[in-house]
């Protein structure tokens, strides 16, 4: 009787963490599917995953938003777009949106759109993310302006001189 009870409290407590994550963050079905939807139309998989952009979208879904390591190069320096999965790995759903309204990053990314997304948008986005159950890998780290990055990368032009 005692096990019965130790082997059903086990199996509980598997689909309560399975069905839970990221401080308490219910994954719905269809907050998922509207997530995808709007990493394809907001533009996210043309830089967070590897390849998109130049294969027309048809990169498999597993490989989503888990970072590239091609370069953006320019007076800033050179910014890589990181893996989203990993990024939002420790993150709850809440600490997500938050971020998500005063996120401010390097080009080329357009954090200002971020900044403009309605909320529920970002929790579909989020809860997305966080349906990947493979993290992959991290994605190069941002290089100053005086380092040469590796290829690949693209480079912009310098800014038009100040008038004066």
């Amino acid at each position: 009787m005692r096990r019965n009870f130790l082997v059903c409290s086990s199996l509980i407590a598997m689909l309560i963490s399975a069905t839970v994550q990221a401080g308490d963050t219910k994954l719905d079905p269809k907050m998922i599917e509207r997530g995808r939807y709007i990493s394809q139309i907001g533009g996210c998989n043309d830089c967070h995953t590897p390849g998109y952009f130049e294969n027309g979208g048809t990169t498999p879904i597993q490989q989503w938003l888990t970072g590239d390591a091609f370069g953006w190069s320019g007076p800033w320096g050179t910014t890589y777009a990181p893996n989203l999965r990993i990024y939002l790995k420790d993150k709850s759903e809440d600490e997500w949106v938050k971020d998500a309204k005063t996120l401010q990053r390097r080009p080329p990314m357009p954090w200002f759109n971020v900044n403009a997304m309605h909320e529920q948008d970002l929790r579909a986005l989020y809860q997305f993310v966080k349906s990947f159950k493979d993290l992959g890998e991290q994605a190069p780290a941002y290089l100053p302006p005086d380092k040469e990055p590796p290829m690949p990368f693209a480079k912009f032009p310098a800014p038009p001189p100040e008038k004066k």
